[in-house]
């Protein structure tokens, strides 16, 4: 595990900050490493509010969807709202197809089946479209680079609004409309948007052209921030605002399908940590283990009682999903060992009985035991698929360009992609892509990195500073939870194993004369031998409140220990 210290900022920019907003030398440090460097960034990082949404008509070609949108309303025109089956896009297709539904009842759903049609746009969707007379199909989370199905639809006389956030393509399809930040003609202030991020946008156009404020659909944020956390996007600028406020729409549980999740959750405040940890989950279960459109009904149910029904099916989904993933990541394991590849820059992996629906949380843990670029294939259909997930710092999209000779097609993002390709060809990219990462990958980059924010001493560790760190939440991509650094360290005497097979380690520790502070290192049990001895240590870690017994108090959650 390698320790890296973020640069210190410049002394007099943390005294100018200091100065501006009247806070301690820390807590500047902390805020300019964010990129908060005055009185205006603070206010608006520590105060969100709705005023800081961009104008949604910033984006190119989005006075053409709302016009679109508008005439099929106008002409009594049937549309589809289509999405892709992980989180963005289910909780996109949720929010636009019940907020359509609420002013037009001419709207149908549509999410493509993850193993007769594989992601994004597919033909077999358009046929839907075709047989059941609808005339404009809006894609969210997908579309980018479907310039054979839009040429399709187009023949069979069915407009396009793409609304989507993956990197685009050499051409852009023939849409009526194609909403995507990440367009080199798009001048959009902000990029980061995720598939329902977009969406969000478009009805928020649609209210801006009918004289409507976006307070109207704030009820929509319960969703567009469960996007942003599921779908690892920073949390940073107009994501910022959305997830603020959207964590707020979760909180007071007025959606009957996220209140149903969250019923057997003794929490009284979520923060994106559980949105990724217990509603993301749960959400994406149904499309990996039977179909996303049980995510859709379950996201845009009204009666409560009839939630409460679909999350228990969920939940199954849920669970069955667990045992899988558990199953197939043994099994990719010992493929690796059985190969002797412990050793090479990247992990591929295939099985053809493999589910397709967790393939993607298997190459996540391949990742996390070898750190390294990771693909995991199973057989759909014909061809072979793909999951693929990368390490910090290294672009897995640009080294599946340079393979692409071998694949029928891929996409997605900087850590995280999905490809098909034919399966005689699998060996010859298997072999290409071990070669291009061997190329290209920094070898710092193949150990995980703590970025460390500030080193402390356990004195500075106050209510007061826990205070202040709440409120740079919601952490994520872009604005992580601060990591901190102390040196000299001793255990009081309470270290000790707990959990299963003591792998956890618990802990008092002391500095100097400091008060004990408690603390948990979760999956350090081996660490026990290093602090019980009395010898002192250097830990990484963050900062949070432990909440037992009707208790608050502070806790350290070790990150990693060393010897001093």
């Amino acid at each position: 595990m390698r320790w890296t210290i973020k640069p210190k900022p410049e002394q007099d920019a943390i005294r100018d900050l200091m100065d501006a907003i009247k806070v301690d030398p820390l807590v500047a440090t902390l805020l300019l490493q964010r990129g908060i460097e005055t009185y205006e960034d603070a206010l608006r990082f520590f105060r969100p509010q709705l005023s800081h949404l961009h104008d949604p008509f910033l984006m190119k070609d989005m006075d053409l969807a709302v016009r679109r949108i508008e005439e099929a309303i106008q002409l009594g025109q049937n549309i589809l709202v289509y999405g892709d089956y992980d989180v963005d896009g289910t909780t996109a297709v949720a929010l636009v197809s019940s907020y359509l539904l609420e002013r037009y009842p001419n709207v149908a759903t549509y999410i493509p089946d993850r193993y007769a049609e594989g992601y994004g746009v597919s033909f077999a969707g358009i046929d839907f479209a075709h047989d059941n007379e609808i005339k404009l199909i809006i894609a969210l989370d997908c579309g980018i680079k479907a310039l054979d199905k839009v040429a399709y639809a187009r023949e069979k006389g069915i407009d396009f609004i793409i609304c989507d956030h993956h990197r685009p393509g050499d051409q852009i399809p023939q849409a009526v409309a194609v909403l995507d930040p990440k367009r080199s003609d798009c001048s959009y202030p902000y990029d980061e948007l995720c598939g329902c991020g977009i969406g969000f946008k478009l009805i928020q156009a649609l209210e801006e052209r009918a004289g409507r404020p976006v307070e109207g659909i704030l009820s929509y944020l319960d969703l567009v921030a469960t996007a942003i956390a599921a779908d690892i996007v920073p949390i940073t600028g107009e994501n910022r605002v959305l997830t603020y406020y959207g964590l707020e729409v979760i909180n007071q549980k007025k959606r009957p399908g996220i209140r149903a999740i969250l019923n057997t959750v003794r929490k009284s405040e979520l923060n994106v940590t559980d949105v990724v940890f217990i509603i993301a989950p749960r959400i994406n279960a149904a499309g990996r283990m039977e179909h996303g459109r049980y995510a859709v009904a379950l996201l845009t149910e009204t009666d409560q009682a009839r939630a409460e029904e679909m999350a228990k099916a969920i939940e199954q989904f849920n669970a069955d999903r667990r045992d899988l993933d558990k199953e197939i990541t043994e099994e990719a394991l010992l493929q690796i060992q059985e190969n002797k590849e412990e050793d090479r820059f990247t992990s591929v992996v295939f099985k053809e009985s493999w589910h397709k629906g967790v393939i993607g949380i298997v190459a996540s843990r391949l990742t996390e035991t070898y750190y390294r670029p990771t693909l995991v294939f199973t057989r759909s259909g014909e061809k072979l698929a793909a999951s693929a997930r990368s390490v910090k710092g290294f672009d897995l999209y640009n080294a599946l360009e340079a393979c692409k000779d071998y694949l029928e097609q891929f996409g997605g993002h900087k850590y995280a992609a999905g490809l098909t390709l034919e399966e005689h060809q699998y060996a010859a990219f298997k072999a290409r892509f071990e070669e291009v990462v061997s190329s290209t990958i920094a070898p710092e980059m193949l150990r995980p990195e703590i970025r460390i924010d500030a080193e402390i001493n356990l004195a500075d560790i106050t209510p007061k500073l826990m205070r202040i760190l709440k409120q740079f939440e919601p952490f994520g991509p872009g604005n992580m939870k601060p990591v901190f650094l102390t040196h000299q360290l001793r255990d009081s005497g309470f270290a000790k194993g707990v959990g299963d097979d003591e792998k956890h380690l618990k802990l008092a520790v002391q500095q100097g004369r400091s008060n004990p502070l408690q603390a948990i290192g979760f999956g350090l049990g081996e660490k026990l031998p290093l602090v019980k001895d009395g010898g002192r240590f250097s830990a990484v870690y963050s900062l949070e409140e432990n909440h037992w017994n009707g208790q608050v108090s502070l806790q350290l959650k070790i990150r990693d220990i060393r010897p001093d």
